[in-house]
């Protein structure tokens, strides 16, 4: 019997999965209560923790993956061990999803078994400097100033806001606005309507999420809204980014005007994946990134092979 025993990933986990990413320096934007929480249903996501160790799995169209382990750095080979033998007694095989560069090494050189590893550019993080963000100087960024600036001279009424409980019935109306739009445009697309509910439950209990949000309220209404938090030291990871498309300059604003009220003291912008969509890879390669975390999946190769005792 595996001493690893999952269980449901509920909302009651925020402290410990904190008090696990705040441990050490993690980069992948996924690696954070709020982004695991958002996407629990869809992936069936579960946890254990073990002997110091937080693991976690995920499954997608019938395939088991497990995250890479959270803890000491020590104890990673061990813990690989573990999960060898918890998907050897589910009869599947061991498949890692989303990996950091440095548990990817652990893989490569571990001792008892054979890995194949291999990197995952449609969900590379995009990471920018918070001042290219606040600033947008320069020309590779030229653009993007003058959407910014035509949405100043034309709405100049338009309010700058911190998130608050006050306005969330406004967002909430934004969101299914948005949502309207995006639906008839991409109809088949199942991670919309999963978005949309996980924001709809965090706005449901939003104190407690611990989020920095902003929106931009124009002639009565929110017509931008976004949230993040802190990731490490220097970083923030931005979980969501909703505007109306139909005013010119709304995205830019909501953009700039977020990293600028909450972030200015930070080093980096994490603004996530783009999961391969090519609208949305062009929108983020269009704010000239200044690096990307890399991702990488692993798959264990041979029935053969033990884990480390």
């Amino acid at each position: 019997m595996s001493i690893i025993e999952f269980k449901v990933f509920t909302k009651q986990e925020k402290p410990l999965l904190d008090r696990y990413f705040r441990s050490r320096r993690y980069e992948n934007s996924h690696f954070n209560f709020t982004n695991l929480f958002m996407w629990r249903l869809p992936y069936h996501i579960q946890w254990c923790e073990e002997d110091g160790v937080l693991y976690m799995t995920c499954e997608w169209e019938g395939e088991l993956m497990a995250l890479q382990p959270f803890g000491p750095q020590e104890k990673m080979q061990e813990a690989t061990g573990k999960l060898i033998h918890y998907f050897a007694e589910q009869g599947r095989p061991l498949v890692f999803t989303g990996l950091e560069r440095g548990f990817a090494e652990v893989l490569e050189q571990y001792p008892t078994a054979s890995f194949t590893v291999e990197s995952d550019r449609d969900n590379f993080d995009y990471v920018y400097l918070a001042e290219h963000l606040i600033h947008l100087s320069g020309r590779k960024l030229h653009s993007k100033k003058n959407h910014l600036n035509a949405f100043r001279k034309l709405y100049p009424q338009a309010e700058y806001l911190p998130i608050t409980e006050d306005i969330l019935p406004a967002c909430r109306e934004e969101l299914a606005r948005w949502y309207e739009i995006r639906i008839q445009d991409e109809p088949d697309d199942p991670f919309i309507d999963w978005e949309r509910r996980a924001i709809l439950e965090l706005f449901e209990d939003y104190t407690y999420f611990q989020l920095r949000g902003s929106a931009i309220r124009l002639d009565g209404r929110i017509i931008a809204f976004t949230f993040g938090e802190q990731l490490n030291a220097d970083t923030v990871v931005v979980h969501v980014e909703k505007a109306d498309p139909n005013i010119r300059g709304a995205y830019p604003a909501i953009n700039q005007g977020y990293v600028e009220s909450c972030w200015s003291g930070m080093t980096y912008i994490n603004r996530e994946e783009d999961m391969g969509h090519e609208g949305l890879r062009r929108a983020k390669e269009s704010y000239k990134p200044e690096r990307m975390i890399e991702k990488f999946n692993a798959r264990l190769l041979g029935t053969e092979l033990h884990p480390v005792e």
